[in-house]
């Protein structure tokens, strides 16, 4: 039997919030559910998950249902969306391809 995912109470409510920003964002352009969904190439029953805040839809198709319907999920417009992208490349490859646990003891007594 598969165990249920327990997510916590920033991230449920994060969700709903989304979920709610969109289904206002549909409304507010006259969208059908089935118009958005028929759009976004999902399921009505995945477009009233993601409207409800479920956890489960992928996070490409929540972010490409967001796109359609005019909400930002970010501050920045496009091209400093980009920016930051290349920003951020730049960091990670200074960055250790992974990360170990450490074998060693930390003596934090000073």
């Amino acid at each position: 039997m598969k165990r249920k995912r327990s997510y916590s109470r920033v991230t449920r409510q994060a969700l709903s919030l989304l979920g709610k920003l969109i289904r206002i964002g549909r409304t507010e352009r006259g969208m059908t559910a089935q118009d958005l969904a028929d759009r976004a190439g999902i399921s009505r029953t995945t477009l009233y998950n993601i409207e409800r805040g479920a956890p489960g839809p992928e996070i490409g198709t929540v972010f490409e249902v967001a796109a359609l319907v005019g909400v930002r999920l970010f501050e920045y417009d496009e091209r400093t969306l980009a920016m930051h992208n290349a920003r951020l490349d730049e960091k990670l490859t200074l960055l250790p391809k992974s990360v170990r646990p450490s074998r060693e003891e930390v003596n934090d007594d000073f």
